[in-house]
Parts: C-alpha cells; sequence; structure tokens
C-alpha cells in the first residue's frame, strides 16, 4: 500500500463524513471519517428518514441482519420526524453500557466508513479522540468490520491502541484502561477501570479474521512520538505532526497557561515540534496546520515528511458534512476578510484548547452562550470520577453547574464551557430540538480559513475536495 501525499482531517462531528472521505480517495489520497458520536449521528440520520436511503444501503451489509434490523427498527423513521419533534435520545457511553448502545456504536462505525469505501479502490482513515474512551473499542471493531485501512488518534495519549488493533484482527477480546479522576477533597487513590470488547460474545458465532489497520498518532512534539514509537502496545505505523494552527483541539502550551491580552493560549519556541528528531524515528509523518499550498507541502517534505494533513480546506468545500448556510456565511466572510479565529482555552470539556471560527448566529458569540441553558444529555466528554465512596461517578464542566458542584467538580471547571457534543451536532444539521430553544452551531476551523478564497470559482465560494487536492499538489 503506497502511502498518501495528503491526508483529510477528521474533523468535528460529522463534518468529515463518508461523502467527503470517499472524495478525497476517490482522487487517490487518504479520505477520513470523523469516529466522533457516530451513534447519535446514524440515529438522527435515520429520525429524519434518510432520504437518500444511504443509511438502509449500508445497513443491508452489516454482518449480523439481525441486529441491522433491530437498529432499522429503533431509531429508523419513515418520511421523517417532524422539524419540532425533538430527537429520540441515544443511551450516554458509561463503563457498563447496554447490548443496544454497543451494536448501534459497531454497526454506525461500520455505516460510517462502509459508504466511505463503497465501489472504489482507494483508501479510507477514521478518527478517533483519545478523550473519548468509552465508545472506543466498539467504534474500532465496526470500522474494521467494514475494512478501515487506517485508524488516526489524538487529543491524548494512546498507546494501548495499536495493541488493540492487533487483537481485534485475531477475533480477540480487548480491554481499554480508562482514565478516572481522583477525588480532589482526599488522600483516596482513583479506582482502575477498564472497558472491553469481545468479538465472539458479539458474534455468538465463528468471528471473522480482520484486516488490521495501520495506525497514525497525531502528536504535537517529539516527545510524544518518541513515547509511542517506543511504549505502545503494538506497532505504530506513523505519525501526523500538528501544530497550533489547527483546527479542533490544539495540545495546551507546555508549563503553567499563560494567555496573550486576546486571552488565548501563550504559545511559545519550546511548543514547536523538533521535526529532525521525529524523523530520526524512521515511520512515515505528516505535518498538519496551514498546508494546504504548493509551498508548505513542499517545505514539509523537505523536512522529511510523507506530505501534509489538510483540515480546514476540506471543511469548508461541497462535500464536507457542514451545514450548507454556514459554509456559504462562513465564504462571506472569507471574501471580505472577516474571519476571525480564537483559540479558546476553556470552551471544551476535556481541558484542552479548541479553536473556534467567530460567527453571530454561534456558541461563540457570548450572548449565543448567555441564552443556552446549560444541558449535558450526551455525555461523549464527561470525565470518570470516583466518587467518595469508591464507586464510578460521570462528569462534565459543561453540565448544569449545581450538578457538576455536587459531583465533586469545582467551580472553575465550567466557566465558559461548552456543550460540544451538542454544538457541533447542531454544525451538520443534526442539532437537537428543546421545548424552550433550539440547539445553536459552532464552528471549529483552523488559521487556514483566512485563505480559503484561493479555492473559490470567480463567483461565489462553493469548491470541491478535489479542488483542494489539485491546488495543493500544484496540479492542472
Amino acid at each position: 500500500m503506497s502511502l498518501p501525499i495528503i491526508i483529510q482531517g477528521g474533523m468535528g462531528v460529522g463534518v468529515s463524513n463518508w461523502t467527503l472521505a470517499r472524495a478525497v480517495s476517490q482522487q487517490g489520497q487518504l479520505g477520513v471519517v470523523s469516529g466522533t458520536l457516530l451513534a447519535v449521528v446514524l440515529s438522527r440520520r435515520l429520525q429524519l428518514g434518510d432520504p437518500a436511503g444511504d443509511m438502509r444501503r449500508a445497513l443491508a451489509h452489516f454482518p449480523i441482519p439481525a441486529m441491522a434490523d433491530r437498529v432499522l427498527n429503533d431509531w429508523f423513521v419513515p418520511g421523517g420526524k417532524s422539524a419540532d419533534k425533538p430527537f429520540k435520545s441515544v443511551e450516554m457511553p458509561t463503563l457498563t453500557a447496554s447490548p443496544a448502545f454497543n451494536e448501534l456504536t459497531v454497526i454506525a462505525n461500520f455505516v460510517e466508513v462502509f459508504l466511505a469505501k463503497a465501489n472504489h479502490a482507494g483508501v479510507v482513515g477514521i478518527n478517533l479522540l483519545e478523550k473519548i474512551q468509552l465508545p472506543t473499542l466498539p467504534s474500532l471493531y465496526g470500522a474494521m468490520l467494514a475494512g478501515v485501512d487506517y485508524v488516526l488518534m489524538g487529543a491524548g495519549i494512546p498507546r494501548a491502541i495499536p495493541g488493540v488493533l492487533d487483537q481485534f484482527s485475531r477475533g480477540e477480546a480487548a480491554k481499554l484502561k480508562i482514565d478516572v479522576t481522583a477525588p480532589a477533597s482526599s488522600e483516596q487513590a482513583p479506582v482502575e477501570a477498564f472497558s472491553a470488547f469481545d468479538p465472539a460474545e458479539f458474534f455468538k458465532a465463528p468471528v471473522p479474521a480482520l484486516k488490521r489497520p495501520r495506525f497514525l498518532a497525531i502528536v504535537s512534539s517529539a516527545t510524544l512520538a518518541m513515547t509511542l514509537a517506543r511504549k505502545s502496545s503494538g506497532q505504530v505505523d506513523g505519525f501526523v505532526v500538528e501544530t497550533e494552527a489547527a483546527g479542533g483541539h490544539n495540545a495546551p502550551p507546555r508549563g503553567p497557561l499563560q494567555l496573550t491580552a486576546k486571552g488565548e493560549p501563550l504559545y511559545g519556541e519550546r511548543d514547536l515540534p523538533d521535526v529532525a528528531k521525529i524523523r530520526a524515528l524512521g515511520l512515515p509523518f505528516w505535518i498538519a496546520g496551514a498546508h494546504a499550498t504548493p509551498e508548505r507541502l513542499a517545505e514539509a517534505q523537505q523536512q522529511g515528511a510523507v506530505g501534509v494533513q489538510i483540515g480546514t480546506a476540506f471543511a469548508f468545500c461541497e462535500e464536507s458534512g457542514m451545514g450548507p448556510q454556514l459554509k456559504q456565511e462562513v465564504g462571506e466572510l472569507v471574501r471580505f476578510g472577516l474571519t476571525q479565529i480564537f483559540t479558546d482555552p476553556f470552551a471544551s470539556p476535556t481541558g484542552f484548547p479548541f479553536k473556534v471560527l467567530n460567527h453571530p448566529k454561534t456558541l461563540s458569540n457570548p450572548s449565543c452562550y448567555e441564552d443556552r441553558p446549560r444541558i449535558c444529555d450526551l455525555g461523549y466528554l464527561r470525565e470518570v470520577y470516583t466518587q467518595p465512596d469508591g464507586a464510578i461517578g460521570y462528569r462534565c464542566g459543561g453540565e448544569p453547574v449545581g450538578n457538576f458542584l455536587r459531583k465533586g467538580g469545582t467551580e472553575d471547571a465550567t466557566t465558559n464551557r461548552k456543550c460540544l457534543c451538542n454544538c457541533l451536532l447542531a454544525t451538520v444539521g443534526l442539532g437537537q430540538t428543546y421545548k424552550n430553544h433550539v440547539e445553536p452551531p459552532m464552528i471549529t476551523a483552523g488559521h487556514d480559513v483566512a485563505h480559503l478564497a484561493r479555492f473559490f470559482p470567480a463567483e461565489g465560494s462553493s469548491y470541491h475536495a478535489a479542488d483542494v487536492i489539485r491546488l495543493t499538489l500544484g496540479t492542472k
């Protein structure tokens, strides 16, 4: 398998959807689907009636038809739900997830990868976050059932994932240690907790052998790359080296958090990845963060990179899952030079800085944030913590403040926290409708958003994934 020059970033919730990944893959590059919240994404697409029939087409190929039928029976609404009716809720991920939740998660990841790979010979990857651990095992297994070619993971130190891929490829059970926070007010140590997934238990029949996908770790430093290369549970096949110019979650600056006059994290020389040390590991790597030009691609390759990862330029192309109206409005901001990117040190409940594009109709607008009731009803970014009696609990800095404090959290961990789960679903047209409000979206983008006009036609702001690839490679 030859290595792609361009990796398309796995962005947001449903922005890097199967349509975008397929379009990139068909151009001979690595198309990547976002694996974040796919159980919720599939359930809501089905509740909207699956108008093009794509979800049902993929479900018909799932290797356990009875499970696919259960998902259809549980979630499909012929003709789609009415616009003012809320989506039916999906169970929150926990250490004791029900068989129905695991089935939905496996199937959702299968569906997304299956559709991205259908009817062409290109390669497809899936992007997962180390910070979202509870659904990781069924997500990986579902993607592998569909023949995923690459797994990419960042937002943490995913040392255990290569070994999990090895185990699943052999049909073996796997377990994953879950990060658990100790009580802040006692000497009590956090309990050890593990999630587990057994293919034999899932199939209740002979388990198929699966292709082991390549594993690419997303890193921001040579130290992390060296740790993963030497101490992971299995083979790391390469790295995506991400700078703070990239969208989505960024690695925090080294040392104590300092803010600029604008209130953004202060990055310095210590935060620049040492590419020479990463190159010395002898593994393929790609550089990410405002690299969608022939000049930046050449610069990366001169440093020893195979190529580049591109996110922002793909996020606003026609094939991405972002709502068409938001794309058009951002296109207008780009044309008039009015885009403003803010690296928000507090928005994400993960504690990682999160880049947002300022837009008056989104959660980046302070008045929009203040008007939204604090709700945590999806729970993918919840922190697992140890309760005083030793039991496991779940809390999120984006939930109602009183609830968070009763669970032993601190008030400063709730300040300016955004519900990324809900607002990012709204960005792709899958936002929840409540009795008193409709979820606002939020747009994450890297610094390169200011330069998207190079992809625009003479009139308008609509362009395609193929345009991004063609102009980055410098081909006609």
